[in-house]
């Protein structure tokens, strides 16, 4: 009993319920079909022995319950629109119904049996068969109402003609209730295999989901910065590409910005990583928080961050404008306050540029001129920036073709005692000349063999000559020579440094090697390391271009140098009572932690006669000499063994001359 319980339990599975509701769907209207087809055949032949109202009367009745049943179930609406609950209430509305008019088949047809002769009462026994077998196929996928129409029908069938005592007809209930119940049990095998495939598509689904979930969350981690949630490099220039192929389908302008954080280096390596991690979150936050639809902004790596803009490109260099202004903002870090910059570079399709290759060099391009000419700004690669590429091209090759032994040479200005006017040191300065584009000015070359990996070649060449025409020179005299941020980093270079030096006839305590902040920055701790190597062997250190960085006084505390150069932007300011105040306050610096203090940049007497009143002892500038040849370094050592400036001035006239 309890068995049979189990078996007319509805699933509790709502894909089950769900798929079953599906497939009644088709086959329900089918049953109804069978059944009035199956009952008017048997109504027709006993038309002439039953009454009128157990054939005609009664089949228009079912005949019209049967039609309802039948549309209502061929127009009832899909699972997704009535739910699993509405559902389950159809399918135990369907079973019951189909126990009721099982019962109301199997009493018309055993009334009918009772009129007509031996062929009518073998159709009747054939209709309670055939239409009982018929059900159960029609209702395979709701094995409720086919044992429900099984038990209503041909167990009353097989007792009432056990009853009946008659052996053919016993014999023929006897065989419709074995061959119902094996259906029945192939139907709950059935059954039980619908449930599993249904089952196992569901999990089949529910995997697939998960692992279009998990694609897809796959594919935006992979196209999304960790750190600050923008997308990131990839996306951003998979954009770009759609970008820029919608706009030349369309004719349409579209814009990319490049943006460079000014002063993150050296915050990061104040504060450490976790606040320079904090801070580029913050600056993504913020970024992110202004853009407008039409725009997409990315963190491209580092302290850098691409925006692409696709509509309103007139007003594109003025967004960027603001967003660098925005950017230069405070920010407040764990209680902290943070000062950053921000300098941007665009360009625009197609003047710019036809390709994302072509859009994004140039808009780089133009962010390194705005950063080098003036920070905190954002500006539109130009024309004037086409025509300085085309001069750096020509640059470029001119300097991967040169024969830098023959084309590289040496000039010396003198740093002088202010006090004397006696020269006590030589800054060497490299110069190149090139055969087919002439001079070019150190600040150009000196750059784009940086770029192009021949830094360390034009170095150690440079450093060679300086040493071997340096040696004639009196012992008396210092030498200061730079190095760039790609040489102080370069184990490679320090060696072969070091090994020029041991070569030469140059004391190394007579050498003074600059360093300029942003080389220090590139690398700060390769750089100590450098630093360490080049004062092992006896040499002297200064930071070049003091002031012009972001954190001088750290690198002071922190660095083991002799001497500080101050920079000549200084020296502009010096009418004002501010920029007075700022040399004032560089030499006192200098004095306390007893470094030598060295101003650059010195162009006219009262500029002199102004620095010497301040305390300034050592000077260096085209007042007192501009680069010199060492012929004429050598002939004004000749004329005395410790010339002044107004000497070499002379020599310079003599030149001139």
């Amino acid at each position: 009993m309890l068995q049979l319980k189990q078996r007319f339990r509805f699933s509790s599975d709502p894909n089950i319920i769900v798929a079953q509701y599906g497939a009644l769907k088709r086959q329900v209207p089918l049953l109804y079909f069978l059944l009035v087809v199956n009952a008017s055949a048997v109504a027709y032949t006993h038309r002439a022995f039953a009454p009128a109202y157990l054939t005609l009367g009664f089949m228009v009745v079912m005949f019209a319950i049967c039609m309802w049943r039948a549309m209502a179930w061929i127009y009832a609406k899909d699972a997704h629109e009535i739910g699993v609950r509405e559902i389950h209430r159809q399918l135990v509305r369907t079973t019951v119904l189909a126990g009721v008019l099982g019962v109301v088949f199997l009493v018309w047809s055993l009334t009918l049996e009772q009129y007509g002769g031996p062929n009518e009462r073998g159709h009747v026994a054939l209709f309670i068969a055939a239409t009982v077998i018929g059900c159960i196929f029609c209702l395979v996928h709701l094995p409720q109402a086919a044992m429900a129409v099984v038990l209503v029908v041909t167990v009353p069938y097989l007792i009432y003609y056990v009853l009946r005592g008659d052996p053919v007809y016993t014999a023929i209930a006897f065989n419709i209730a074995l061959v119902t119940g094996t259906m029945i049990q192939v139907l709950l095998n059935s059954f039980a295999t619908f449930t599993d495939m249904i089952r196992s598509k569901s999990e089949l689904i529910t995997k697939q989901s998960e692992a279009e979930r998990l694609g897809a969350e796959n594919a935006r981690l992979a196209q999304t910065d960790v750190l600050t949630g923008l997308p990131n490099r990839r996306y951003f220039f998979s954009q770009f590409e759609e970008a820029l192929q919608t706009a030349k389908a369309a004719h349409r302008q579209i814009a990319v910005g490049v943006f460079d954080l000014d002063r993150f280096k050296p915050i990061n390596d104040t504060y450490g990583h976790v606040m320079g991690d904090r801070l580029l979150c913050e600056v993504g936050r913020r970024l992110a928080s202004t853009v407008n639809r039409g725009t997409i902004v990315a963190r491209l790596g580092g302290d850098e961050f691409g925006l692409l803009f696709t509509t309103d490109i007139e007003t594109a260099h003025a967004r960027g404008q603001f967003l660098c202004d925005l950017l230069s903002e405070p920010f407040v870090i764990e209680g902290q306050t943070v000062m950053l910059g921000c300098s941007a570079g665009m360009a625009i399709y197609p003047e710019a540029g036809e390709t994302v290759h072509e859009l994004f060099d140039r808009s780089d391009y133009a962010l390194y001129h705005v950063k080098t000419d003036s920070r905190g700004g954002c500006t539109l690669f130009s024309l004037e920036h086409e025509t300085r590429i085309r001069s750096e091209r020509a640059v470029e090759t001119a300097l991967q073709r040169a024969d830098l032994e023959r084309e590289l040479h040496v000039r010396y200005q003198p740093i002088v005692c202010t006090q004397t006017g006696k020269v006590f040191a030589l800054e060497a300065l490299g110069r190149w000349t090139s055969p087919t584009i002439g001079s070019v000015p150190p600040d150009r070359f000196i750059t784009i063999a940086e770029r192009l990996g021949l830094i360390h070649a034009i170095t150690l060449t440079l450093f060679r000559k300086a040493l071997t025409e340096f040696a004639t020179l009196p012992d008396t005299l210092g030498l200061s020579f730079n190095l760039s941020a790609h040489d102080i980093a370069s184990p490679e270079t320090l060696d072969r440094l070091i090994e020029v030096i041991e070569q030469s006839r140059v004391d190394p305590k007579r050498l003074t090697f600059e360093l300029t902040e942003t080389a220090l920055m590139r690398d700060f701790d390769a750089a100590v390391r450098g630093i360490c190597m080049l004062r092992a062997l006896g040499t002297r250190l200064a930071l070049d271009d003091f002031g012009t960085g972001y954190s001088s006084l750290g690198y002071l505390r922190r660095l083991p140098l002799d001497k500080v150069k101050v920079d000549r932007s200084f020296i502009k300011d010096m009418d004002e009572l501010s920029g007075r105040n700022i040399l004032f306050g560089i030499l006192g610096l200098c004095q306390t932690l007893e470094l030598d203090c060295i101003i650059e940049g010195v162009e006219s007497e009262s500029q002199l006669r102004s620095l010497v009143a301040m305390g300034y002892r050592q000077a260096q500038g085209y007042f007192f000499s501009e680069p010199l040849p060492i012929h004429e370094i050598e002939a004004a050592f000749e004329a005395s063994p410790q010339p002044s400036f107004a000497a070499l001035a002379h020599v310079s006239r003599m030149r001139a001359a």
